[in-house]
């Protein structure tokens, strides 16, 4: 199913939390949504599975307006929200028959709790109270309930905040795996899990949309001007002479006489440094330019 947001904006009193936001997801899309704290993220999530409307502007899903009184298309959606809200007290297996239950659909069904349990990896905790848990089986439990419904929609607002790096790829995983089947819209402050896991790439700041592209092409759209090369020569050289070199602003040196070399400007920096190589007889070792990452990109377009 595809998500529509058209045009809109959100107002917290006098506060503009949204500003004409619009952009569309993609049937069997995983996309990740970024943005700075208090950029927006959560209230559109919200936005978009009905909790909260829109001040202005619509959100449709798979053509049909969210907010016209049909509980419908709520169905279709399956949301984990940041705060992750459980009931402690309830065991695990009934906390989830709950949820299903609330649906009033097939999902109501024993295999299909069953299903949910062995994909979350829930089993061994499945006769526990959720207030025994620890925060990664919680985290579990609060997706599993978002799945429980078998939801052709997953909107997941920071589903792996506070979790250990193991637990961090298992719940990845379980992303994965479900973006296999459904449209899957995911707020993360990890890059290397949007990296690993997300086909695009929306990043929102102050409320207005700064980037969305697939995710290959963003560290193209974003020009940074500088460029960092790591350099190994066969013999000792002096930092004054590799800062000679045009356009190189800084140097740093690592072992065995290989560097870090930051230059300003887009041009490809190594030519010249083989040049410089030619021209001082030494080898060079290796040459290798940093490609630009999420994060860099992330805190250029958000003023990080």
């Amino acid at each position: 199913m595809s998500i529509t947001v058209q045009g809109v904006t959100r107002f917290y009193g006098e506060q503009k939390a949204l500003d004409n936001v619009s952009f569309e997801i993609r049937t069997g899309e995983i996309v990740g949504f970024l943005g700075p704290n208090g950029a927006g993220k959560t209230t559109m999530m919200k936005i978009i599975t009905g909790f909260i409307p829109a001040s202005s502007g619509t959100v449709l899903v798979n053509g049909i307006e969210i907010g016209d009184g049909s509980n419908e298309v709520k169905k279709k959606i399956g949301y984990l929200p940041e705060s992750n809200p459980l009931y402690p007290e309830m065991y695990v297996r009934e906390y989830l028959g709950f949820v299903a239950s609330l649906y009033k659909s097939d999902s109501t069904h024993k295999k299909q709790i069953d299903k949910i349990i062995e994909m979350t990896g829930l089993a061994p905790e499945q006769k526990k109270k959720i207030g025994s848990l620890s925060k990664g089986y919680r985290q579990r439990v609060g997706l599993a309930q978002a799945l429980i419904h078998n939801p052709e929609i997953l909107i997941l607002d920071e589903a792996t905040t506070g979790l250990d790096p193991n637990q961090i790829v298992e719940i990845r995983n379980l992303i994965l795996e479900a973006g296999k089947e459904k449209t899957v819209m995911l707020s993360t402050h990890i890059m290397q899990e949007v990296e690993a896991i997300c086909d695009r790439v929306i990043i929102i700041d102050k409320g207005f949309i700064v980037a969305d592209e697939e995710k290959s092409n963003i560290y193209s759209k974003i020009r940074l001007h500088k460029q960092r090369v790591h350099v190994g020569f066969d013999k000792k050289v002096a930092e004054s002479d590799l800062l000679s070199i045009v356009n190189i602003t800084k140097v740093l040196p690592a072992e065995n006489n290989r560097w870090l070399i930051e230059a300003e400007g887009d041009e490809d920096i190594r030519p010249a440094i083989f040049s410089f190589a030619v021209k001082n007889n030494l080898t060079v070792l290796s040459l290798q330019k940093e490609e630009s990452n999420l994060e860099e990109v992330f805190r250029h377009l958000t003023n990080g």
